[in-house]
C-alpha cells in the first residue's frame, strides 16, 4: 500500500505540473484585463506602468516560471481587482462552497442509495418505475431553471424558504458554518438540493444496477437459503458489494460538486467559490482564475487517491498492482 500511494502521489504531482501550464498559458491567451482595470481615457504612460505593475510585459514563459516559483512558495499571485493574494480570497470562500458541496452530497446520498435499493430490488413496481422516471428528469433539467423554479415555488409563491444569502452561521468546535443556525439550515436547502440533484439521480441509476446484478449472485441465494433475514443480506452482503461503483462516482462526483457549483452559487447568490470565480473571469481577473482551476485540479486529484485506496478497503478481491 505504501509503494502504491507514493506511485500515485508522483504521478499526481506530474498531473498537477501539466494542468498548470495548460491552464496559465489558455488563461493568458485570453483578453486584455488592463481594458478592464484602468480608465479607458488614461494615457499611454499610465497604460505601460498599469502593464508593467501587473508583470504583464514579460513573455508568457516568463511569467509561468515566476508563477510556479511563488506557487512552490503557496504564493499564486495577487489579484487585480482585489489588490490581495487570490488563494486568500479563495479560501475565505471556500467553506461555504465545501459546505454546500457536503450538504448536497448528503442529499444525493441519504436518498439515493435506498431509492435504488428499493427500485433494484422491486424493479417492476409502480414505486421503482416512478423512481426511475425521476431520476430521468434529475438528469434532464438544467440546473439554472431548476434553480428558479425553486425560488419562485417555495419562496415567492409559499414563501417558506429564503431564496439568496447564506443566512446565519454559528462555530462549534473550530468550524464555522450555516447547518448550526436554523436560519442557516433554512437558506442551504435551496441550493443544496438543486446543486444535488443531478448527483442525486446519478446514485439512484448506479444502486439500481449494482442491486440487480448483485441480487442473482450465488452468495445471496446461500444466505437465504441459511435463513438470513431480509434485512440482514441488504445491509451486510448486498450494501457491502454494490459501494465499489458508487464510492467511486460519490468521490468524483465531489468534486464536481464544488468545481461546478458556480451557477447554483449565482443563481442562489452563494457566497462560495463559485461566485467569486464568475466575477474573476468577467473581470478578467487572471491570477484568481488560475488559482481557483489549480486548487480544483488538486481537489480531483486528492480525491482519485482516496478513492483507489478505498477500492481496497471495501472489497478485499481488489488488489492494487505491485502491492499484492
Amino acid at each position: 500500500m505504501t509503494a502504491f500511494i507514493l506511485r500515485r502521489s508522483l504521478q499526481s504531482i506530474i498531473v498537477l505540473l501539466v494542468m498548470s501550464l495548460i491552464v496559465f498559458v489558455g488563461v493568458n491567451l485570453v483578453g486584455d484585463p488592463v481594458d478592464m482595470l484602468i480608465n479607458p481615457e488614461a494615457d499611454q504612460l499610465e497604460i505601460e506602468r498599469v502593464i508593467r505593475d501587473l508583470g504583464l510585459d514579460r513573455p508568457v514563459a516568463e511569467q509561468y516560471w515566476y508563477f510556479m516559483v511563488n506557487a512552490f512558495q503557496g504564493d499564486l499571485g495577487r489579484s487585480f481587482v482585489f489588490g490581495e493574494p487570490a488563494l486568500k480570497l479563495i479560501i475565505q470562500r471556500m467553506p461555504a462552497t465545501m459546505e454546500l458541496a457536503l450538504f448536497s452530497l448528503l442529499i444525493a446520498i441519504s436518498f439515493g442509495i435506498p431509492l435504488g435499493v428499493y427500485a433494484g430490488l422491486k424493479p417492476h413496481s409502480k414505486i421503482s418505475r416512478t423512481i426511475m422516471a425521476g431520476s430521468i428528469l434529475g438528469f434532464s433539467m438544467p440546473t439554472f431553471w431548476v434553480g428558479i423554479i425553486l425560488i419562485m415555488f417555495f419562496s415567492v409563491h409559499l414563501g417558506w424558504l429564503p431564496s439568496t444569502g447564506r443566512g446565519d452561521v454559528a462555530t462549534y468546535f473550530g468550524i464555522t458554518s450555516s447547518i448550526f443556525t436554523l436560519d442557516g439550515l433554512s437558506h442551504i436547502f435551496l441550493p443544496a438540493f438543486n446543486l444535488a440533484l443531478f448527483k442525486l439521480s446519478s446514485v439512484i441509476r448506479l444502486a439500481r444496477a449494482g442491486t440487480r446484478e448483485v441480487i442473482l449472485q450465488d452468495y445471496i441465494k446461500f444466505a437465504r437459503a441459511k435463513g438470513l433475514s431480509e434485512t440482514r443480506i441488504i445491509r451486510v452482503h448486498l450494501l457491502k458489494n454494490i459501494m465499489i461503483p458508487i464510492v467511486t462516482v460519490i468521490g468524483l462526483e465531489f468534486g464536481s460538486l464544488i468545481a461546478f457549483s458556480t451557477v447554483t452559487e449565482t443563481v442562489f447568490a452563494w457566497p462560495g467559490m463559485g461566485k467569486l470565480i464568475i466575477d474573476a473571469i468577467y473581470n478578467l481577473d487572471r491570477p484568481i482564475v488560475v488559482a481557483y482551476l489549480m486548487i480544483i485540479v488538486l481537489i480531483f486529484v486528492t480525491l482519485n487517491l482516496i478513492v483507489d485506496i478505498l477500492y481496497s478497503v471495501l472489497d478485499p478481491r481488489v488488489r492494487i498492482k505491485g502491492v499484492s
